[in-house]
C-alpha cells in the first residue's frame, strides 16, 4: 500500500502513514492529540482541522457548516490522506495536556491536587482526620541471620522466615522461584546481613525482593487517580510517611472518546482496547518516571504501587474487556481485583513490585468512591452525609456509619467541556468565572492562567447560566428571553450569546454559548440533582437531615456554590453545609498504600455499598424531568431562590 508524509504546523512534526489512514490517527501516531469528543464517529464536531495543501477525501455529511467547507476545514476523524498533505490544528481543536507552566500547573492544582502535604482533604467530620496504622503496601525490613552451622542446619530459606515471623508476627510467608534462587549466595556473600521487601496480600506477605545490607530506609510507592478527565499521581516515601510530589494530566483517552460509553465502544474495535489500555500506562510510565527522576530516586526503590478510577478506568488500566460494563444487566468483570505485578499491566517500576487497585462497587460506582467514602470518614460518622462527585458519569454516595447507598448519574460530558459549542477543559485560557451585569449586560470573566480565553470549563458555564438567569437573558426554561438583548444573535443552527469575540479571544471564532448548549447543560444538571433527590427520598429521607454535602474532585474546586444553587444543580441548603474536599480519591488511594489497616476498611466499604439503580425507580423520570428547568418546577425546593 502506498504511504503518504503528513506534516502538521505550527508543530512541524511530520509523519508517515498508509493510504486511507485518518489524520485522526496520523495525529495520534506523532503524539499530537486533537480533541475528538466522539470517539472519532464524527458526530461531536470537535476535531476540526485547516487543510493547507494536499489531497484528502472526507464523507459530504457532517457537522461542518458550508462556511467551514470553503476555507478548507474538515474533521479529523472523518478525512482520510490520498497524498503528501500539510496540515493545521486550530487552539481549540487540541487536547493541550502539558499546556501550563510549573507555576501555573502549582496554582491550578491547589487546593485540588496539591504539591505536598497540603493534599489532605479539608473535612470537618469527627474523627475523619483519624489516621491509620502505617503498615504500607510493601514493606522494608532489615534482617540479621544467624550462619548456620553443623548444629544448626535449617535451611537458608526458613531461616530468613523464621526471622520476618519473629518481627512481623505474619504466619503465611511465600516468595518466587527467582529469588530462591539466589538466596544461598546472597546471604553468604552479605554476611547475612541483608534487607526484605515484604509484599502484604491479605493476612499473607510475599518476600517479592531481597537485597544486601540495610536498606530499609529507601522504600518509596506510587498512588494514582485513573479519572475519566484527569490522571493524578503521588509519589509516597514509606519511611518518612511524607507525599514527596504530585503530578497531574489530562487523560490521553479522551481522544477516543470523552466519556466511558464512548471508550467502551471503541474499545471492542480492532486494537482498541489495546489502544486505550497502552494510552494509559504510557501516561502512568511518564509521570511516574518525572517524579522518581525530580526526586533522584532509584526505580528499584519503588516497589508499588495503587490505583484508583471508575470502573471502567480499571478495566482499561489492566487491559480487561470492559464491554459487558454497557450490557445488561451491567456487570462488570471484576469489582475485587487481586494484588499483581505492576509489570503484567505495563508499569514500569521495580519488576517485582506490586499493583494493587481499589476495590469498586458496581459497573458505574467504581473504586473512585469507595476511596471518596474512606478518605471523607463518611463510612465511621454518626450524622448522615452525601459525597458527590459532578463528573460526566457523576457518583453520588449517602449514609453514615449504619448505612451506605451510592447512585451514579448520567450526567455526560457537557461540564467537563464536551457537548457545547466552546466547551473546554480546565485548561490555560478556559474561562472559569463568569459575571455578568444585570442592566448593562457587561460580561467579566477570569481565565485559567490568566490567558487570552479560549473556551469554557465546566465552572465557567455554571456560573454563565446563573449570571444569564439573574440578568434576565435566559428564562427558567433555558431560552433566550428577548432577540433585542445584547449579546444575542441569530445563526442557522438557531440562538446564541457571544461571551468574548473573537477578536479578544485565543481562537477562530467567537466564544458563544447557544440555546442547545444550554439544553445540554441544563440536562446534566438535572441528572446531578435528581439522582441526589431521588437517592434521599429512597432512604425516606430528607434534604434536611442531611449535615454534610461533600462535593469531590477537581470540579469542586472552583465551583460557586451560590451559582450551582441558582442553576438548581445542587440542593438549596445552609451554605455552611457544603464542603470542598479536593481529590478524596487520590487521598483514599494514598491512605490505602500506606496502611493494609485503610485497605481492610476500603474493602468493608465497597462490600457494605447498595448499589441503587436509578433506572429501575419510577420516581426518577419524574424527579428528573421536573428537574429541566432553572433552577426546578418545584421553587418551593429552592427557598432563598423566591422572589
Amino acid at each position: 500500500m502506498e504511504k503518504f508524509k503528513v506534516k502538521f504546523v505550527p508543530d512541524n512534526k511530520t509523519v508517515e502513514v498508509p493510504e486511507d489512514t485518518t489524520i485522526l490517527s496520523a495525529a495520534l501516531s506523532c503524539g499530537l492529540y486533537i480533541n475528538s469528543a466522539c470517539g472519532g464517529e464524527g458526530v461531536c464536531g470537535r476535531c476540526k482541522i485547516i487543510l493547507k495543501e494536499g489531497k484528502v477525501t472526507a464523507p459530504p455529511e457532517g457537522t461542518l457548516t458550508p462556511q467551514e467547507k470553503s476555507r478548507h476545514i474538515y474533521l479529523a476523524c472523518l478525512t482520510t490522506v490520498h497524498s503528501d498533505i500539510e496540515v493545521e490544528i486550530p487552539s481549540e481543536s487540541r487536547l493541550d495536556f502539558e499546556n501550563l507552566s510549573p507555576q501555573e500547573l502549582e496554582l491550578r492544582l491547589k487546593g485540588l491536587y496539591a504539591q505536598s502535604e497540603e493534599i489532605e482533604p479539608k473535612i470537618t467530620l469527627p474523627g475523619a482526620k483519624e489516621e491509620f496504622t502505617h503498615s504500607p503496601l510493601t514493606e522494608k525490613l532489615y534482617l540479621e541471620l544467624s550462619a548456620p552451622n553443623l548444629e544448626d542446619r535449617v535451611s537458608d530459606l526458613e531461616r530468613l522466615y523464621a526471622q520476618i515471623r519473629r518481627l512481623t508476627g505474619i504466619k503465611v510467608i511465600y516468595t518466587g522461584l527467582a529469588s530462591i534462587k539466589q538466596l544461598g549466595e546472597l546471604l553468604r556473600d552479605s554476611d547475612w546481613k541483608v534487607t526484605v521487601t515484604l509484599g502484604k496480600k491479605d493476612d499473607s506477605c510475599e518476600v517479592i525482593n531481597i537485597e544486601p545490607g540495610d536498606t530499609s530506609k529507601r522504600n518509596f510507592g506510587l498512588s494514582f487517580d485513573i479519572g475519566t478527565t484527569t490522571i493524578t499521581g503521588q509519589l509516597i516515601d514509606f519511611h518518612s510517611r511524607k507525599i514527596l510530589g504530585t503530578r497531574a494530566t489530562y487523560n490521553r483517552q479522551a481522544t477516543f472518546g470523552s466519556d466511558v460509553i464512548t471508550r467502551i465502544i471503541f474499545s471492542q474495535e480492532e486494537q482498541g482496547l489495546e489502544k486505550l489500555h497502552n494510552t494509559v500506562t504510557d501516561t502512568v510510565n511518564q509521570m511516574s518516571h518525572q517524579l522518581i527522576e525530580e526526586h533522584k530516586i532509584d526505580l528499584n526503590d519503588v516497589t508499588c504501587i495503587l490505583c484508583t478510577g471508575n470502573t471502567t478506568m480499571i478495566h482499561l488500566l489492566l487491559g480487561v474487556d470492559p464491554k459487558y460494563i454497557r450490557r445488561e444487566p451491567y456487570v462488570p468483570t471484576a469489582n475485587f481485583l487481586p494484588v499483581i505485578r505492576a509489570a503484567e499491566a505495563g508499569i514500569n517500576i521495580n519488576p517485582r513490585g506490586l499493583l494493587q487497585c481499589v476495590p469498586g462497587v458496581a459497573s458505574y460506582v467504581g473504586g473512585d468512591t469507595t476511596a471518596g467514602l474512606l478518605s471523607s470518614g463518611i463510612y465511621r460518622n454518626k450524622d448522615l452525609s452525601i459525597l458527590i462527585d459532578i463528573g460526566t458519569n457523576g457518583e453520588i454516595a449517602l449514609g453514615n456509619k449504619d448505612f451506605l447507598i451510592a447512585a451514579a448519574a448520567s450526567a455526560g460530558p457537557a461540564f467537563e467541556g464536551s457537548g457545547v459549542t466552546c466547551g473546554m477543559r480546565s485548561s490555560r485560557g478556559a474561562i472559569q468565572k463568569v459575571k455578568i451585569t444585570p442592566r448593562s449586560l457587561e460580561v467579566t470573566y477570569d481565565t485559567i492562567a490568566n490567558a487570552k480565553p479560549r473556551g469554557i470549563c465546566g465552572s465557567g458555564y455554571i456560573d454563565l447560566l446563573a449570571s444569564m438567569l439573574r440578568a434576565g437573558i435566559i428564562d427558567k426554561n433555558g431560552k433566550f428571553a428577548s432577540i433585542q438583548n445584547k449579546g444575542i444573535r441569530n445563526t442557522d443552527s438557531g440562538r446564541e450569546f457571544v461571551l468574548v469575540p473573537k477578536e479578544k479571544a485565543d481562537s477562530t471564532c467567537d466564544i458563544v454559548i447557544s440555546e442547545a448548549d444550554i439544553e445540554n447543560l441544563k440536562r446534566s444538571k438535572a441528572a446531578i440533582y435528581s439522582a441526589t433527590s431521588v437517592l434521599v427520598r429512597h432512604m425516606n429521607l430528607e434534604f434536611g437531615a442531611i449535615k454534610k454535602i461533600f462535593i469531590a474532585g477537581g470540579f469542586g474546586t472552583y465551583l460557586d456554590i451560590e451559582s450551582a444553587v441558582t442553576i438548581g444543580l445542587l440542593p438549596d441548603l445552609k451554605r455552611e453545609k457544603f464542603v470542598f474536599i479536593g481529590n478524596s480519591a487520590l487521598a483514599g488511594a494514598r491512605q490505602m498504600l500506606l496502611s493494609h489497616e485503610a485497605v481492610k476498611a476500603a474493602q468493608e466499604i465497597a462490600r457494605k455499598v447498595t448499589y441503587f439503580e436509578l433506572s429501575v425507580d419510577p420516581s426518577y423520570m419524574e424527579e428528573y424531568t421536573a428537574a429541566l428547568f432553572f433552577p426546578h418546577t418545584d421553587l418551593d425546593k429552592f427557598p432563598s431562590l423566591k422572589l
